[in-house]
């Protein structure tokens, strides 16, 4: 299980690529207000192995909030409440999140991951991240270089 922010699902809702997740992740989890930006965003019915979940008020949501939009910081404190890794991909969030004790990934983690066991190609991996970048997903090339060297 990993909980997940809202960017790497919505790319990957763009190129109906979802099994890049389910091949790796039995069982996503959002928060609710990432579940109210994808609808807002890509308007697509989330495939079934994605669960939402509403996070509880509290100080650190409060905290969160003051620093980030509602979604990241709802995905942090869920992560953190379920002592769960998390998908996010904001630099600003990331940053945050490694602060607070949490495993992340990201895009270039997960290909990283389809690639490493065989679910797809390099060359695959390569197309699918030149189209994410046209579409508009920022990106080091130098991270992505590095990727590519180490599958």
């Amino acid at each position: 299980m990993i909980v997940s922010d809202s960017t790497t699902i919505i790319i990957l809702s763009n190129f109906d690529r979802f099994e890049l997740l389910s091949n790796i992740f039995p069982k996503i989890i959002i928060p609710q207000a990432v579940y109210e930006e994808l609808n807002a965003k890509v308007k697509a019915d989330l495939p079934p192995f994605i669960e939402v979940k509403e996070v509880g008020s509290s100080k650190l949501l409060d905290e969160l909030k003051l620093l980030l939009d509602v979604g990241e910081s709802e995905a942090i404190a869920l992560a953190l409440e379920l002592k769960s890794p998390l998908i996010i991909d904001e630099r600003k969030g990331r940053k945050i999140a490694i602060n607070m004790g949490l495993t992340i990934t990201g895009l270039l983690g997960i290909v990283y991951l389809n690639v490493k066991k065989s679910f797809i190609s390099k060359k695959e991996a390569k197309e699918f991240l030149d189209s994410a970048i046209a579409d508009g997903y920022r990106i080091s090339c130098l991270l992505i270089d590095d990727m590519f060297k180490r599958v």
